[in-house]
């Protein structure tokens, strides 16, 4: 009986030791999610960048101006942050990128005082990685960020283009053609 035990203690044992093996071996690219594979995207971007904004209509107080970006990967791999700042901006946004089981979200934490989410979705050719509105918290008074696209051109060029929705539904596009500067 003493032996039984011991051989099923010894087969419970090696099957969490072969348990646990798997859950730390990298997967392949056929066994990750697309959110995954976003995810993975989005962290090459990691770094700072400059670059001009063009807006649609034209803001005369964005337009042409010099922007930031820095983005850097966070919490163990776990989470990404994006900070943009521009001349003469006293603040800046702030937006964070995490898995939420097989989705990739965005939070932007905005200078309107809301927190909008974002779903992704990522083009067929792997470049693109595109932010869908998912939904709001805090106040829609002064409008509030409602799409975000993240293209990268290559490892030292990336795009990036966001809509924000001002009162009554009216769309304002920043577009931000970036370089790498560090």
């Amino acid at each position: 009986m003493k032996s039984l035990r011991f051989v099923m203690s010894l087969v419970l044992l090696s099957l969490a030791s072969v348990a646990f093996a798997q859950m730390d071996m990298p997967k392949t690219d056929a066994q990750k999610t697309d959110a995954q594979k976003s995810f993975e995207i989005m962290k090459t971007l990691a770094g700072s960048w400059d670059g001009r904004v063009t807006t649609v209509p034209q803001r005369p107080e964005m337009e042409g101006k010099l922007i930031q970006a820095t983005l850097r990967v966070t919490s163990m791999g776990n989470a990404m942050v994006h900070e943009m700042t521009g001349v003469g901006r006293p603040d800046h946004p702030v937006t964070m990128f995490y898995l939420d089981a097989d989705r990739l979200l965005l939070t932007h934490y905005c200078d309107a005082g809301n927190r909008p989410r974002m779903l992704a979705r990522t083009s067929a050719d792997g470049k693109t990685v595109e932010f869908d509105f998912l939904d709001v918290a805090g106040s829609l008074q002064y409008g509030h960020m409602d799409h975000a696209v993240f293209t990268v051109i290559d490892a030292n060029h990336h795009v990036e283009d966001w809509t924000y929705m001002e009162p009554g539904d009216k769309p304002v596009h920043a577009h931000m053609d970036l370089k790498r500067t560090n």
